[in-house]
């Protein structure tokens, strides 16, 4: 995978758009950014496809760079994008894995999320998201929870930290309704949910969150996130690693009945 794989073309026409005609108006990616009132790594990074631009970036640039309306016409179709670039190239892996298994202690798995859990996460984003953005994300975190329904059906396993179901997340009446649809999910002959309980006073997934995916042609390919970024591992010995993390934490887990009755129970107190 390069680091292109799975950016938008949108973004990637815009970004070279921008370029052409910064350089055609004799400007460095500092200049412009010293017009438009950005950083220079934004500038950078929306040239290189890396960043959606938004629109009042799009509307200073256009009008920077004399482009008369043209930028404002090339943004308009990834205005629509319901996911950050970065996350397009998982969000593709995700759609077509044939197994999927993940360990979540930040937060629900997004492909877990009720519609007003995901809006209460996503509008706790800092620096804040408008309303516009937050709903796009929403919708684009529901679209992939087709995923559980698709035909093929992929076999999906996941641990969850117990404190994640403790956290009343948009009030007490959105984490029941988020508990309860943990318990539909967990009823799928080809999901299993494992609750890893607070009482662990150890266990293998200090590190963070990972994701482990199988793809159609048999291929495995890890994904982890962090404060800075997220990363596709690849690497045999890389990937090892955390399949040995993740087949520890399900053995360090509740048992899916255990853990039905746990979310059950949690839910009544709500």
């Amino acid at each position: 995978m390069d680091e292109h794989d799975g950016t938008p073309v949108g973004l990637l026409i815009f970004g070279c758009q921008q370029r052409a005609l910064r350089e055609r108006a004799g400007l460095t990616q500092a200049e412009l950014a010293s017009r438009v009132n950005y950083s220079e790594s934004h500038v950078r990074s929306v040239e290189s496809g890396r960043r959606r631009p938004k629109p009042e970036y799009v509307r200073a640039v256009d009008e920077a760079l004399g482009a008369q309306g043209l930028l404002k016409a090339a943004a308009e179709p990834i205005m629509q994008l319901k996911y950050p670039a970065w996350f397009i190239r998982y969000v593709e892996a995700e759609a077509e894995a044939v197994k999927l298994y993940a360990y979540d202690a930040n937060v629900l798995n997004g492909l877990h999320q009720t519609e007003d859990y995901a809006r209460a996460v996503l509008s706790a984003h800092v620096p804040m998201l408008d309303e516009s953005e937050v709903e796009r994300l929403v919708q684009g975190r529901l679209e992939r929870q087709t995923l559980f329904t698709r035909k093929p059906a992929p076999t999906l396993g996941f641990v969850i930290e117990e404190w994640l179901l403790r956290r009343p997340v948009g009030g007490r009446a959105v984490m029941k309704a988020q508990l309860q649809r943990l318990l539909e999910v967990g009823e799928m002959r080809n999901v299993s949910i494992q609750v890893l309980p607070m009482a662990c006073e150890s266990h293998a997934g200090f590190d963070g969150p990972l994701t482990l995916l199988e793809t159609p042609e048999g291929r495995n390919v890890g994904y982890v996130e962090g404060q800075a970024g997220s990363t596709f591992v690849t690497k045999s010995n890389e990937l090892t690693v955390l399949e040995q993390r993740y087949g520890t934490l399900r053995a360090q887990a509740l048992s899916t009945g255990e853990s039905a009755s746990l979310i059950d129970r949690l839910a009544g107190e709500l």
